[in-house]
């Protein structure tokens, strides 16, 4: 793996003369977790180099041809031999279109100043291009995030694809006893920094306080300003460690910009060693120091004032030194840490890739299913509700969105179907909390569009879907749940069915089969440990949204049950949704569940391969002795004693009379089912086995249905 950093051309990546962007890239580089991958790429003429992983790339200028281009190709000649992972742009947003033509993998570019005054950030259309094909943009302050945003009507949405890291400076001890009374400016000596109401302020300050002195580090051949005292000390420019060493005893720092500092690194600095700091209010300056003096007017008379107040009064003094000092947290560790999370999304490590579900990693997760909420619990025991179980398990961080509930709460004459708030509501919970994957289960009003939009605000993103429905030709709504699974495959990384997936009417890419899970919380029974009132249950559930039978609705499994009625009068059934019993829902469900030690797994349409419906967790789950038909093909990996299968309404009637006389072997197989399908067929496993699948780690739980997929 590698990481190539660019400078901007002729930055001085050296001991002496380095600035603010040599610095910043220097000091977290040099603490990064990818510290020997990172190599930085520049042009000086400096002969000794910050560190030992800077390239300093060599070319031949020529008349007629952009120095920045020649210097730009320069880079991507080198980046030829070794073909890195990242790219790390600094300070030149016109360096990348030339970047982008040849370099099609991951794309930073670090701001360091105001982006409206940058050449190839100035104009909207600039800017546009530059959200569209980097991957992601990084603003050392949120001042210079706001000005990249000017003129933009939709900044909420785009503003995932940015993020803010502040400069930083390095952490020391002070003692606030060794402090001497000196005042002290540091930068450029010119207007835009306010050096000429400086200089005239320092002079009357040091006429006042004859005992205070005043230290000025920096220089500007292109303006000349003389201030002469005899307490006025000018150092010209001094390296970064001779400035930070000096700050030690400097009580008072001055800060004074006109022009808007796009962040303002001395004031940084000058916290970290203690110093009461007085700033402008430019730019990105307030940023810097949650303590400092701001002036929100800068002129002679409010600088004088301000340092006149801290020398007459002392407490004041420390008070504001050790405020700074305690409220400094930008150091070089922290920043470093902030650019490593930012990478980290883009760059698979290797112990990522080999996922050790040991190392506990954890995901953060949007999974959105109808979770049946505006039904007040009616609804709750369902397959959404039970994979997000087996999620926060796992040890994810699980954020629902229950999309039929927010279709259903927010219809309006703008909005007829709700549609248009869900898709907002989609994008920016995802804004906000930044998921690593999302799990769609049924979510047909999840427009393409929103995930096309989440997919270009993070390209790693990983979406997956889970269907539960049937898919068989010979089975119901055959073409209807075919399109529903299709329409979206195209920006999916994986599809989970109940179903035999060679099924579907298209072969889709990266599709699984998945047994419906059980929960532990969920399926509570065990009805082999009684005597049940009932032999045989089994419902129907047509009419779940309104809670009765759907008038003159009928079902094909209502034929069967009423046949296998006639055959056996003996046995005493509880049937529900059928025969003008109403179906039941919720914890009506589980007490009449709990009264009988059979049941039937009859799914709609005609039996096919590994199909059922979700009920079938619950009837194995909660220990009754459970009939499926034999083409359903569960032997495949449930063991045979487990369940009984059948061939045909004889041979099932045949297998109802023998185990509901033969006790003992009836609650032996329906005390295996349980403890198997609670065991190996739970929601975690189910869940994990669908993350695996999804973002592509090695688990270590045993899948056991995981041969079928691996057969097809």
């Amino acid at each position: 793996m590698t990481i190539s950093v660019l400078l901007p051309y002729k930055e001085n990546y050296s001991p002496q003369y380095a600035g603010a962007v040599s610095l910043f890239v220097n000091d977290q580089s040099r603490l990064s977790d990818y510290n020997k991958e990172i190599i930085i790429f520049g042009n000086t003429e400096s002969k000794k180099f910050l560190s030992k992983n800077y390239v300093n790339l060599e070319f031949n200028k020529k008349i007629f041809q952009s120095t920045s281009k020649i210097y730009v190709q320069s880079f991507l000649n080198a980046q030829k031999k070794i073909n890195p992972d990242l790219v790390e742009i600094h300070n030149r947003p016109n360096y990348i279109k030339l970047i982008k033509k040849n370099f099609v993998k991951n794309l930073f570019l670090f701001f360091h100043n105001d982006p409206l005054s940058m050449s190839g950030s100035k104009s909207i259309s600039e800017r546009l291009y530059l959200l569209n094909n980097v991957d992601k943009i990084i603003f050392n302050s949120k001042w210079s995030q706001s000005r990249f945003f000017i003129g933009f009507s939709n900044q909420k949405s785009l503003l995932d694809k940015t993020s803010i890291c502040y400069q930083s400076s390095s952490r020391t001890k002070i003692n606030f006893k060794d402090k001497k009374k000196i005042i002290s400016f540091v930068g450029k000596l010119n207007r835009a920094k306010g050096y000429d109401i400086f200089g005239e302020v320092i002079i009357k300050i040091l006429n006042k306080h004859g005992d205070w002195k005043a230290k000025v580090f920096g220089d500007e051949p292109r303006e000349q300003f003389s201030f002469n005292h005899r307490n006025l000390k000018i150092s010209g420019f001094k390296n970064n460690q001779h400035i930070l060493n000096s700050l030690k005893e400097v009580s008072i720092s001055v800060v004074c910009s006109r022009w808007n500092e796009p962040f303002g690194r001395t004031s940084l600095e000058a916290a970290s060693r203690g110093c009461a700091v007085i700033i402008s209010n430019k730019g990105g300056l307030p940023e810097t120091n949650n303590s400092a003096i701001v002036l929100k007017n800068l002129n002679n008379n409010t600088l004088f004032n301000a340092i006149d107040n801290l020398i007459l009064d002392k407490k004041k003094l420390l008070k504001v030194q050790k405020s700074s000092y305690s409220n400094f947290v930008y150091t070089h560790e922290y920043i470093s840490s902030i650019v490593d999370e930012l990478r980290d999304n883009y760059l698979i490590k290797e112990e990522i890739n080999l996922f050790n579900i040991r190392k506990k990693i954890n995901f953060k997760i949007i999974h959105i299913t109808n979770f049946n909420e505006r039904f007040n619990g009616r609804l709750h025991y369902n397959t959404g509700k039970r994979l997000h179980n087996g999620l926060v398990r796992l040890g994810h961080n699980v954020l629902p969105i229950s999309d039929r509930d927010l279709l259903s709460q927010n219809k309006s004459f703008v909005d007829f179907d709700g549609k248009k708030k869900l898709q907002k509501k989609i994008i920016d919970t995802y804004t906000n909390f930044k998921a690593d994957c999302i799990v769609l289960g049924h979510a047909d009003s999840v427009e393409n569009n929103t995930l096309e939009i989440l997919k270009n605000l993070n390209k790693n993103l990983k979406i997956c879907q889970w269907f539960l429905d049937p898919i068989s030709i010979n089975g119901p709504d055959y073409i209807k749940n075919n399109n529903r699974i299709i329409q979206k495959t195209n920006l999916l990384d994986a599809t989970f069915l109940t179903s035999d997936p060679s099924i579907l009417k298209y072969r889709i890419k990266n599709s699984f089969y998945i047994p419906n899970p059980s929960d532990q919380s969920f399926e509570v029974l065990k009805n082999y440990e009684k005597d049940c009132p009932n032999d045989v249950f089994f419902a129907l559930s047509h009419g779940v949204h309104r809670g009765t039978l759907k008038i003159k609705k009928k079902d094909e499994r209502e034929t069967f049950i009423n046949i296998l009625l006639n055959k056996n009068k003996k046995i005493k059934f509880d049937i529900y949704g059928m025969n003008n019993v109403q179906p039941i829902w919720a914890d009506k469900f589980l007490n009449a569940l709990s009264n009988s030690s059979m049941a039937i797994n009859l799914s709609r349409g005609l039996p096919i391969k590994y199909y059922s419906s979700d009920r079938i967790a619950q009837l194995f789950g909660n220990g009754l002795l459970t009939f499926v038909h034999e083409k359903v093909s569960l032997a495949d990996f449930i063991p045979g004693n487990c369940f009984i299968n059948y061939v045909s309404i004889d041979d099932l009637s045949y297998k109802l009379n023998k185990y509901k006389r033969d006790v003992k072997d009836r609650k032996k197989i329906a005390h295996n089912g349980k403890v198997f399908y609670l065991k190996y067929i739970n929601s975690t496993i189910v869940a994990d086995f669908i993350l695996s699948k999804t973002i592509g780690f090695k688990s270590e739980n045993n899948f056991i249905w995981e041969k079928i997929n691996k057969i097809k």
